[in-house]
């Protein structure tokens, strides 16, 4: 069955509800280091163009590739299956938008429930950390040697916190058809 009504009129509606939510960027499905090139340059010509000051887009554009990579090291959902291809590309979900004259940063990709409490553990010190000692945790990060189960010491919540006007918001919401799998939701307002 075919529809009538022309493509562009409903890329249009979809257009002007972005504008009426403010939504800069949104981007959900997956994410591999060729997607998010390809979407790092869709997010800076998109920053310049809207005309957002320097400092604030470097801390934009900074956020958005710590997400990406976040979804891409760590997401449980894979394309194609671990171990059967080489190139894997991750589930999740990236949003920029603006709100009350500030930048939202959202994000959410499944992960495995049996590593929640290690993440959490992780993020929850964040929220009651001082600008000064978030830079001296990343200073001390610098120097330690990355876990074996990380991809970055930890360095992109600390950027991500530091660049951030609030303290991070995260959230653990465990999928109710798949008690293995939670969605992590992770929220920074620049």
């Amino acid at each position: 069955m075919t529809s009538t009504q022309p493509i562009f009129g409903r890329n249009e509606e979809f257009f002007t509800l972005a504008q009426r939510r403010n939504v800069l960027f949104y981007h959900k499905g997956y994410f591999s280091q060729n997607i998010i090139a390809a979407m790092g340059e869709v997010v800076r010509l998109q920053l310049e163009v809207t005309g957002i000051a320097g400092p604030t887009r470097r801390k934009l554009f900074s956020s958005f590739v710590e997400l990406a990579q976040n979804i891409m090291h760590y997401s449980s959902e894979a394309l194609p299956p671990e171990g059967t291809a080489p190139g894997i590309a991750r589930a999740g979900t990236v949003c920029i938008s603006v709100e009350d004259g500030h930048y939202l940063m959202l994000c959410i990709n499944p992960m495995a429930t049996a590593s929640v409490d290690a993440l959490h553990e992780r993020l929850e010190p964040l929220r009651s950390m001082t600008l000064d000692q978030i830079k001296q945790a990343y200073r001390v990060s610098l120097r330690e040697e990355t876990p074996e189960s990380s991809k970055g010491a930890g360095l992109g919540f600390l950027t991500m916190a530091r660049d951030a006007s609030a303290p991070l918001e995260f959230d653990f919401r465990p999928l109710d058809d798949d008690p293995g799998t939670t969605l992590f939701h992770l929220k920074a307002i620049i």
